[in-house]
């Protein structure tokens, strides 16, 4: 195993190099650096500190103000002597109005972005693929450095993919001027989950190899190369499930002995952590340039060529949030950025101000995971309106139809700000991008009853498990991510949270007599397991996203292409035959334990809706450190 290799030179210069350092302060400008590393990742085209689903700014998001934190860092490191390299780490395509059917004669947002900034290479993360090989390589085809995936290959002649698998980059060091310049290899993976997540799209395409082998194996080549010092680019996390194909392999990659340093992604956290230890220089810049991953690497020339003798690791923020949740800009937005990225800002937000629709009632999501979520019911109202007459024809028009919806903005770790709110009264398209983020496309499976009932028990796993009498638990594992949260529109059911969850997260079977739906009913009956059902659902779930097994093995019916955002547009925009799924009630509740609360987290927007929740007697809602709202629910 990497781990237990006999400790060799390198080994013991870095170890060294981790004694050394961390008795560094990072904002000492006199500590010797040779080579400053900026990162950022998970970027979601929040380029502009500016939030396009309600139009206004927020100074907690945008690759505006991390400019400046790059300028900053780059004038450091100057005035130490310090060459720098500018790193980006994927998923930066997807994610805002702004990125979205960009004019393809001109050069793409985010391209333009980091030409401005001065960019040295970009790895790519899965949502990169989110519109396609095609549209990948219409955004890359003007990228200012190199962009890396040393994962991902053609699956046939045919497919020309727009990156390349590593790349060797140079620099002086200007410490050492009668040194060679330091030759730094770069690599970047993704999960190779992306393939089922974009399987309408990538399937029969490409090959996406394990992220540890790919990177073993690139890390390999670029030391052959003559490569001193390598990088990896890795666009996953930190995972409890570390084996061969894991989703979040940050940690294995970290024992890969060739790689000297890594840039996490993916998940949206922070790294360095005080809980989270390295014997090598990881960051994670969390997401939305929330902020810069700042690596100083302390090198020196010997006999043996150039060797990494010190490291040090921090974040920068851009903003900074006070104790009631208020955010406060710790720099400006970077002027030279902004003006290039104008043109672009005002036709996207000239484009989402167009109006679709009306409704009678708010739509949010801030308490989606323990009360009625009329924004998810519209959701799933719009995709099985746009599925019925696609199955008019069909033998399935006679089954039961049935919704399958998820939150898309929840908080959690994309922070108390990120969650659907969209007023009554008119809508416009940037209110439709709201009620649905991704670019999912609608599928419909059939499935039994028995199906649908494990379907619901997954998605349960969302919630831990609560003692009955205790008053402390948090409802939400944070551990499950929000998104995988399905709730499915025709049903009526309970959850059960004093059960232990039926599946982990990985879709195995963790508890074959635990259930925790309860009381499950369809048109007033309780659920036949035998019966089969027809279920309007993305693509993403269809594709495995989620690990949900029993919907990617279940049978598919043919569909054209369709985005789900497309058929929330039509059914806002529309006066199709009534939806019999709209007119029925919430379609899930948490089961009654008497003498038993849980905490709920929300975000401080929620505050002006907290009447929805009168019937809970709730007491006030306290803010807490990280800028949520903390409600105690009785169940």
């Amino acid at each position: 195993m990497e781990g237990r290799r006999p400790v060799g030179r390198r080994e013991q210069i870095r170890r060294q190099a981790h004694r050394t350092v961390t008795e560094r302060d990072l904002s000492n400008p006199n500590h010797p650096v040779s080579l400053r590393v900026l990162a950022t990742t998970d970027l979601h085209m929040n380029l502009l500190g500016h939030d396009y689903y309600c139009d206004r700014t927020n100074p907690g998001i945008g690759l505006s103000r991390t400019a400046s934190l790059i300028s900053q860092a780059r004038s450091e490191a100057a005035s130490m002597g310090a060459a720098t390299l500018l790193l980006d780490n994927g998923d930066g395509l997807q994610g805002t109005p702004l990125g979205e059917q960009p004019d393809a004669a001109s050069q793409h947002p985010l391209m333009r972005a980091f030409q401005v900034l001065g960019y040295d290479a970009i790895g790519l993360g899965n949502h990169d693929f989110n519109y396609g090989i095609e549209a990948l390589s219409r955004a890359l085809q003007t990228a200012p450095c190199p962009v890396i995936c040393s994962n991902m290959t053609a699956a046939d002649d045919a497919t020309q993919l727009p990156f390349v698998g590593s790349a060797i980059l140079e620099r002086e060091i200007l410490d050492a001027p009668k040194a060679p310049p330091i030759k730094i290899g770069l690599l970047s993976v993704l999960p190779v989950q992306t393939l089922r997540w974009d399987a309408h799209l990538l399937e029969g395409r490409v090959q996406i190899a394990d992220m540890v082998q790919a990177a073993r194996q690139t890390a390999t080549t670029l030391r052959a190369a003559g490569c001193d010092l390598v990088i990896a680019l890795a666009h996953t996390g930190l995972g409890h499930v570390t084996g061969p194909g894991c989703e979040n392999a940050l940690r294995p990659l970290a024992l890969v002995g060739e790689i000297d340093a890594l840039v996490g992604g993916h998940t949206h956290l922070l790294l360095p952590d005080p809980d989270t230890v390295f014997t090598k220089p990881v960051v994670m810049p969390g997401a939305f340039g929330s902020h810069l991953g700042v690596i100083d690497l302390q090198m020196q020339h010997g006999p043996d060529g150039w060797q990494l003798a010190g490291w040090d690791c921090a974040l920068r923020a851009i903003a900074h949030r006070d104790s009631e949740g208020r955010l406060t800009p710790l720099v400006d937005e970077d002027p030279v950025l902004t003006t290039a990225l104008a043109k672009d800002h005002i036709a996207t937000r000239a484009r989402m101000d167009q109006p679709v629709g009306h409704s009678s009632q708010a739509l949010h999501s801030y308490f989606t995971f323990f009360a009625p979520d009329q924004a998810l019911a519209l959701v799933a109202n719009a995709q099985a309106a746009a599925l019925r007459p696609l199955l008019s024809d069909r033998a399935e028009a006679d089954l039961p139809l049935l919704s399958a919806v998820s939150p898309n903005k929840y908080g959690a770790r994309s922070g108390p700000d990120y969650y659907t709110d969209v007023a009554a009264g008119p809508l416009c398209r940037r209110h439709v991008a709201d009620l649905h983020v991704f670019p999912n496309e609608l599928r419909a499976v059939v499935l039994s009853g028995a199906q649908v009932l494990d379907w619901l028990e997954m998605s349960a796993g969302l919630f831990n498990q609560v003692s009955p009498g205790t008053s402390d638990t948090a409802l939400v594992n944070p551990d499950r991510a929000g998104h995988h949260f399905d709730v499915l529109h025709g049903l009526h059911y309970q959850i059960d949270v004093s059960a232990p969850p039926r599946f982990h997260a990985s879709g195995q079977l963790a508890d074959i007599q635990s259930h925790r739906i309860r009381n499950a009913t369809w048109n007033g009956q309780p659920l036949d397991k035998t019966q089969q059902f027809v279920v309007a659902v993305n693509s993403y779930r269809v594709g495995g996203g989620g690990n949900f097994n029993m919907v990617q093995q279940a049978r598919q019916i043919s569909l054209p292409r369709r985005p789900i955002q497309l058929a929330i547009y039509d059914y806002l925009n529309s006066t199709p035959p009534a939806e019999p799924l709209a007119i029925a009630a919430s379609p899930w509740q948490l089961a009654s334990l008497p003498g038993t609360e849980v905490l709920a987290f929300t975000g401080p927007a929620a505050r002006p809706h907290l009447g929805e929740l009168d019937h809970l007697s709730l007491p006030p809602a306290e803010p807490t450190a990280d800028g949520f709202l903390r409600l105690r629910l009785p169940l």
